[in-house]
């Protein structure tokens, strides 16, 4: 009896090993995809008058690509020659040539997600308006828009990459523009330096 209960004892043993051992392989895997990429909420931010509200998150992926580029470098080179006689001659020459060259950069996608409360849907100025303000890398920044005229809350996504800085502003207006109560330039992402 003794030795029957030990079997069992090691089936269930090796059987729990192995069912564990494929979840602790898909957890490690899980692990080390999501770090490479971020995932950071925002928000929630009002219009000055309190009657348009904004939040979301932010998502970051940074791919790695190879980048070519061509780049002068020094060679040494021996060249040789026959004179009259038929006597060989060889002497060092420096030349510049171009040559190809390719490095590992970074590019870092991001993924914008609000979501846009109006709070006060009818009268004149009845919509809620968010600005999306994009600095990218290299100083040059754009802006994205999106407004909400109906009492229920509406999602907005846009896509970009190599951002440094995304900000909103909130506020009121016409179905057409943003026209006041202005929350100011609130923060959404900052790139690590």
């Amino acid at each position: 009896m003794r030795f029957v209960s030990r079997i069992l004892l090691g089936v269930t043993v090796a059987t729990l090993v192995a069912i564990g051992a494929p979840v602790a392989a898909n957890a490690a895997t899980a692990s080390a995809t999501s770090a490479a990429s971020s995932y950071d909420a925002w928000g929630p931010y009002f219009s000055g008058d309190h009657k348009a509200k904004a939040y979301g998150h932010v998502s970051v992926e940074e791919k790695k690509f190879k980048h070519w580029f061509w780049k002068w470098v020094t060679v040494k080179k021996q060249t040789c020659w026959k004179d009259k006689k038929g006597d060989k001659h060889c002497k060092w020459v420096v030349k510049k040539i171009k040559k190809k060259f390719w490095e590992w950069r970074y590019d870092h996608f991001f993924k914008v997600h609000s979501t846009l409360h109006n709070y006060k849907w009818w009268g004149k100025k009845k919509c809620a308006w968010e600005t999306f303000k994009v600095v990218n890398k290299d100083g040059s920044a754009y802006f994205k828009r999106f407004s909400n005229c109906s009492k229920h809350p509406k999602g907005f996504t846009f896509y970009g990459k190599n951002a440094a800085h995304i900000y909103v502003d909130v506020s009121r207006g016409t179905w057409s523009h943003p026209t006041g109560h202005h929350s100011g330039w609130q923060d959404v992402y900052h790139a690590a330096a």
